[in-house]
């Protein structure tokens, strides 16, 4: 029988954290014990760094970590492979040049059918973006809208929100001009979580980040409103 459609859009995680809040979130929403969690390093060419950053981060962890290359593909039954996975956890780098590869390998339609089980997708940065109709993406440069996304979620993403100077303006500006659909921006340190489509968790390992809703109102301007989020563990010093 089929599960819960779910998805985890992440502001941070194994690759750019102190801790491994964010990533602890992940394992313990997937609600299963020793979850498989399978790394996806398409968007960063599947860097070797990046790999071994997963492996080591998850070794200890109580989860099966596995990860699945395109690059230089060795698993032939892509399909079997995903869906024997608990949690698909999507690594940052390239949007659109990840989801070219995807395409090519037909790994697009299986990562539907896997929602549509329930094996948790989730990611970061790159790895949050493919998942809705389109994002504001610095694929080619300085971040213009992308709209080539799985649309498994509808709308808009923005990534690195309050982090990177240029992304909050220009989003703002995109969904204001309607280049881009109202949508979610993702916070550094923040963390949301989907259930057949509807924001139902918002958690934090950095007080003050969250998820914002940004859309068009009534009155055609351009809003931003910021979902309460819950604070996982102790607050880190200068986080």
């Amino acid at each position: 029988m089929a599960g819960t459609p779910t998805l985890a859009l992440l502001g941070g995680g194994f690759s750019d954290d102190p801790d491994t809040l964010l990533d602890d979130f992940v394992l313990d929403a997937v609600g299963r014990a020793r979850p498989k969690v399978c790394f996806l390093p398409t968007a960063s060419g599947d860097a070797p760094g990046y790999i071994e950053g997963f492996h080591t981060a998850f070794a200890a962890r109580d989860c099966e970590p596995s990860h699945l290359e395109l690059f230089r593909r060795t698993v032939s039954d892509l399909r079997a492979f995903v869906l024997a996975q608990d949690i698909i956890y999507v690594g940052g780098g390239n949007t659109a040049n990840m989801l070219a590869v995807w395409r090519v390998h037909g790994l697009d339609t299986i990562l539907r059918e896997a929602y549509a089980s329930g094996v948790l997708l989730c990611g970061i940065s790159a790895g949050a973006c493919c998942w809705f109709e389109s994002a504001f993406s610095d694929s080619f440069g300085p971040p213009v809208p992308l709209a080539d996304g799985l649309g498994l979620l509808p709308g808009s993403l923005c990534p690195h929100y309050d982090s990177e100077p240029e992304r909050r303006p220009g989003y703002l500006a995109a969904v204001n001009d309607r280049a881009l659909p109202a949508g979610w921006a993702v916070e550094d340190g923040a963390a949301g979580l989907f259930t057949d489509g509807r924001l139902v968790d918002v958690v934090t390992r950095k007080p003050g980040a969250t998820l914002r809703r940004v859309s068009v109102g009534a009155d055609g301007a351009v809003t931003e409103v910021a979902q309460a989020a819950r604070v996982l563990g102790p607050s880190l010093p200068g986080a």
